[in-house]
């Protein structure tokens, strides 16, 4: 396929763009100019931007083949919710494809039963729009776009991610630390298994489908600051950092979010994409360090 794909020099966008064109795809990235990407002589580039819809209406060309958004949204509702008014225009009774981004924190804490893509959403405060814009997307299924939102979980790997933040603060402070307390658990998954969900969501999932980018239910944050204590060169120290303390560096909304106790499960993409990660588990890849 022909994926035009917005977000492909962010963290996770750029495993995705790698996935995809290894697997014989090719890709063109929506930039806001063309300087983000090193030059390439005859590389099909859309510029434009994620608050102007007709950059992005006029980006989705008869010969793109599917769409995929990973670009960061703009915390404006009204704006993103016009984003994808405006990329699934184009795509509106022709069956292409268009993968849309979330995450899941719109579920808010879930207790001990791991939730599935059929538990109710309760999104926080820094997602709090995050599932109007869902049920955006999904809609467009009636117009024979197929539309899928994934929902990553916190991702790990080479170096990157939340996770490298918590090795930043065992570096800075001496001692792993976690915001919240020790029963904080993060559903995780590996930056390239989930470039491998996007690629199977891409070519093999229904119209109108919802999935979660989940290959490990929880780990315990203490955990992962424990690892990450020991990546810094320490000993596997972990301590608490209160929620009022990080909301005054991290601010309120994000450090409420990694706080958030949640067990998610990505199951449905096993059974019925034949998803299967394969990556290490997220303490023993922070424990052996930032890898290329």
């Amino acid at each position: 396929m022909k994926v035009l794909v917005l977000g492909s020099t962010g963290y996770i966008g750029t495993a995705v763009t790698r996935r995809l064109i290894d697997d014989g795809h090719t890709v063109v990235p929506f930039l806001k100019t063309r300087t983000a990407l090193p030059s390439e002589p005859g590389l099909d580039v859309r510029i434009g931007d994620l608050t102007d819809p007709d950059s992005l209406r006029t980006a989705v060309t008869d010969d793109i083949d599917a769409v995929v958004n990973l670009a960061t949204p703009t915390g404006d509702e009204q704006a993103d919710a016009a984003a994808v008014d405006a990329l699934t225009a184009p795509l509106r009774g022709t069956h292409r494809a268009f993968l849309y981004t979330s995450g899941i924190w719109v579920l808010g804490a879930t207790g001990d039963r791991p939730a599935t893509e059929d538990t109710p959403t309760n999104a926080i405060d820094i997602v709090g729009y995050r599932p109007r814009i869902e049920q955006q997307v999904l809609d467009a299924a009636r117009h024979d776009v197929r539309t899928s939102v994934i929902r990553p979980g916190i991702a790990y790997g080479h170096g990157g991610g939340i996770p490298a933040l918590m090795l930043a603060w065992a570096k800075e402070h001496g001692t792993g630390r976690y915001v919240g307390t020790p029963g904080t658990r993060w559903p995780m998954v590996h930056v390239d298994d989930l470039a491998a969900l996007y690629g199977l969501v891409l070519t093999k999932a229904d119209a109108g489908t919802l999935w979660h980018g989940v290959a490990v239910d929880s780990v315990g944050t203490p955990a992962l600051a424990a690892a990450a204590d020991l990546a810094a060169g320490g000993i596997g120290r972990a301590e608490p950092w209160p929620l009022e303390q990080a909301a005054e560096t991290l601010g309120l909304p994000f450090a409420q979010a990694l706080a958030l106790d949640q067990t998610v499960s990505g199951d449905r993409a096993v059974r019925l994409l034949g998803w299967r990660p394969a990556q290490a588990h997220p303490t023993t890849d922070l424990t052996a360090g930032p890898r290329a």
